[in-house]
């Protein structure tokens, strides 16, 4: 009998460590997803050379892209994205691309500037924002709404000009913080 309590002992310490630990570590085992708040991260401005993070952006709806310039899906998705911002950007939304090119920014703000690129252009040439958002590749978007909690998560490229996340920007700048 004293032998199946010390193996319910065992079992129930068992747990209660499994428990504290899960909690401890949740941002490290579960990805960041839709319903998460959008973690704070700092990338450097490639027009200014200043940083920028996430927290200037609170009470605006934010579409952050990570991205690289070496990446063909990002290429082709860009033109979407300077659409959008020409479309929404003078009704609040704000579109920031964060490059995760290693290196200078020298390259970023050129292929920026060779696309037409009008939102603005961050670089974290360490990845640290593929770590906080635990990105599988580029492009990664994530539309936050004002209340910076992730609306929407796309891991791949995406149509942002398209009806579809139009609506959804719109919806989300309607809607007060």
């Amino acid at each position: 009998m004293k032998a199946q309590w010390i193996a319910v002992a065992a079992v129930v310490l068992v747990l209660a460590v499994g428990v504290t630990l899960g909690l401890k570590l949740h941002p490290e085992i579960f990805p960041v997803q839709v319903g998460s708040t959008a973690p704070n991260f700092v990338a450097t401005d490639v027009a200014t050379g200043k940083p920028v993070s996430l927290a200037d952006y609170k009470g605006q709806v934010v579409l952050l892209n990570v991205w690289a310039t070496w990446c063909e899906p990002c290429k082709v998705e860009m033109p979407s994205l300077e659409q959008l911002q020409k479309d929404l950007g003078p009704k609040g939304l704000k579109i920031v691309a964060v490059s995760v090119d290693a290196g200078g920014s020298r390259p970023v703000r050129a292929f920026a500037q060779e696309m037409g690129l009008t939102f603005r252009i961050l670089h974290d040439p360490s990845g640290t924002i593929e770590r906080i958002y635990q990105t599988t590749g580029v492009p990664e978007s994530f539309v936050i709404n004002r209340a910076g909690k992730i609306e929407k998560k796309v891991a791949m490229a995406d149509d942002w000009s398209s009806t579809v996340n139009e609506d959804l920007v719109r919806r989300l700048l309607a809607q007060q913080g």
